[in-house]
């Protein structure tokens, strides 16, 4: 309470201060037929008793008329409840204001929707009044949870570990593959700036410069329009070091999250698992797998191996042919023929891929297409393979090996969204499953051209050093020094140890990405200048703290975020400007012939 006119908060009041003469100031939340109100602030609530006598009849009167929402300044005396009117809900519950002054501060006209979080509101009209959305008690402690765990962070990284807070450029120049960027027109004709994607270069930079240990609350950029977990701007918890290898900013990280994770959450363990890329695919069929559950992917090429089923031996007959399935517990109690249908259709229009489903009796038999291909031999080969028990569902995918594993790895986790809707408790809400993904391949194909490649995680990646030698030779083989952070089945982190060889960086810009490696000729040229080994990662603070709240998205840990096309609604952003604003841009606007209609109109 320094530095302002209230002696309180409207949610710090409590017994002890009985007697005490106390200022608030606050919103009305309700007001109840002109004998008391209830006061909120961003601490809490407060109940303020209106007095009744002719001497305060203003003050009655004013109150009573005062809209909802309206910003009130009262000054009474903490009182106790009267016995029985107490409300242990409340934390202030024990006692009440009696009003001896007030003032409408600021009178509130009607409101588009109310400000209780149990009141529903559609998305677009929260995006629209975003400032009476930031009142609600909900937005305002995820704000402030993340506002104390970026403290913590910066607490951690400068005064227990060296780390140098250094901002970074935002207006900047294009870099060659990654996502989308927004360009920036300047008043030199037909240049541009480009809004940078992450600080990359730039920490990079400052590790030649021999700053040693850099962080940054960075604000990037892409435009990619916006989804649940993906926002046009978005904010990363940006660290490089160097003289660092991946072991030690994996520990680095670690010791971070465990000094700035919320006393009230799940306490977290370290070190965190380890899972290679292969072993992530083969297992979950994605490189970001949710651990807080069962249901990995089977192998089952060996058991039917000498089958006679057409399909199974044709997919086998391919080099990187194999079988999988995945067991879903009590599917026939908890999944409708309906839902296994839907199963297979996400299956098919996703990956073009075939699911045969296999279900085990109560008897212990089998029911499915295949059992007529299949001995009593192989069909026990295949129960105990899957560990199969009573009333569970096998969904069974044969084919190429990565394409089997991306859709058994999506329809385990549709099948587990199925499972708990319908009452099976399979994850666990308040668990923190961290996962460390590594080995990642450095180049992959492009989807567009597939004999091109493109880099896995971004062109400064540095080759696993047991790889090294495969770059000039297959780089279609090389295992990368990129590791990726997972919580419970979303990337939370990505970073890798950085090329510092200047021969090697325009080898993999030229010779493998094809890129024009001028774009990133100071680069290139700060590498030949002694630059140290070094490495780093950044941590995408928005989904990482809407993790953490089990929040639906990460606009809910966003003060002003944008709408699914990247749109501000509040303010109307992007807008149009005039030619006459366009004209030292040497820009004009080419409009589609139906806009051109409409302005006319």
């Amino acid at each position: 309470n320094s530095f302002v006119t209230r002696t309180n908060t409207c949610g710090e009041l409590r017994s002890a201060h009985v007697g005490q003469k106390v200022t608030l100031c606050g919103w009305v939340q309700y007001q109840r037929q002109g004998l008391f109100l209830v006061l909120r602030d961003f601490q809490g609530l407060t109940q303020i008793i209106i007095p009744q006598d002719e001497a305060h009849s203003h003050m009655k009167e004013l109150l009573s008329n005062a809209p909802v929402e309206s910003v009130v300044q009262v000054t009474g005396i903490v009182s106790p409840r009267p016995l029985g009117q107490e409300n242990p809900k409340m934390p202030t519950g024990d006692i009440e204001v009696k009003a001896e002054t007030a003032e409408i501060l600021n009178s509130c006209k009607k409101l588009p929707f109310e400000i209780k979080d149990f009141i529903k509101k559609s998305e677009a009209l929260r995006m629209q009044y975003r400032y009476l959305d930031l009142r609600s008690f909900q937005l305002q402690a995820n704000l402030r949870l993340r506002s104390r765990m970026v403290m913590r962070m910066r607490e951690y990284l400068c005064n227990l570990h060296g780390f140098v807070d250094v901002e970074t450029p935002t207006l900047f120049k294009r870099t060659p593959g990654g996502a989308k960027e927004f360009l920036v027109p300047s008043r030199e004709a037909g240049k541009f700036y480009s809004l940078p994607q992450s600080p990359q270069q730039f920490k990079q930079l400052l590790m030649v410069g021999g700053l040693d240990r850099y962080f940054q609350v960075a604000r990037c950029y892409r435009d990619e329009g916006s989804r649940p977990d993906r926002q046009p701007e978005f904010t990363q918890m940006d660290i490089e070091m160097s003289f660092v290898d991946q072991a030690g900013i994996q520990r680095l990280i670690e010791g971070l999250l465990q000094h700035s994770w919320p006393e009230e959450r799940a306490l977290i363990v370290t070190p965190f698992p380890s899972m290679t890329y292969e072993e992530a695919l083969a297992e979950y069929g994605t490189d970001k797998p949710d651990t807080r559950f069962g249901m990995k992917i089977m192998d089952i090429s060996d058991v039917l191996r000498g089958s006679d089923i057409h399909f199974v031996q044709n997919a086998l007959s391919y080099p990187h042919g194999s079988i999988r399935a995945i067991c879903i517990p009590q599917g026939v109690k908890y999944l409708t023929n309906k839902d296994l249908e839907s199963l297979k259709e996400s299956a098919k229009s996703q990956f073009n891929q075939e699911i045969v489903e296999i279900i085990r009796r109560p008897d212990g038999s089998l029911k499915s297409l295949l059992t007529k291909f299949l001995g009593e031999k192989e069909q026990s080969e295949l129960i105990q393979a899957l560990n199969m028990q009573e009333d569970d569902v096998v969904l069974l995918a044969a084919g190429e090996h990565k394409q089997v594993c991306s859709a058994l790895g999506t329809l385990r986790l549709l099948s587990a969204n199925l499972l708990e809707a319908a009452g099976l408790a399979l994850r666990d809400p308040t668990a923190f499953h961290f996962l460390w993904v590594v080995d990642f391949p450095l180049f992959l194909p492009k989807a567009k051209n597939p004999t091109e490649l493109e880099s896995a995680h971004h062109p400064f990646t540095a080759p696993h050093p047991s790889d090294a030698s495969l770059l000039y030779s297959d780089p279609t083989k090389v295992r990368s020094q990129h590791y990726d952070l997972v919580l419970n089945g979303s990337e939370v982190g990505g970073g890798s140890i950085r090329i510092h060889s200047a021969e090697q960086q325009r080898f993999v810009l030229e010779e493998v990405l094809k890129e024009d490696s001028k774009v990133l000729s100071h680069l290139i040229e700060a590498l030949e200048f002694g630059a140290p080994p070094h490495g780093g990662i950044a941590l995408g603070l928005d989904r990482l703290i809407s993790l953490i709240i089990d929040a639906p998205s990460i606009r809910d840990v966003i003060a002003f975020p944008k709408s699914f096309r990247g749109r501000d609604l509040m303010g109307n952003a992007p807008d149009y400007v005039t030619p006459e604003e366009l004209e030292p841009y040497h820009i004009q606007v080419s409009w589609p012939l139906e806009e051109k209609e409409a302005k006319k109109n």
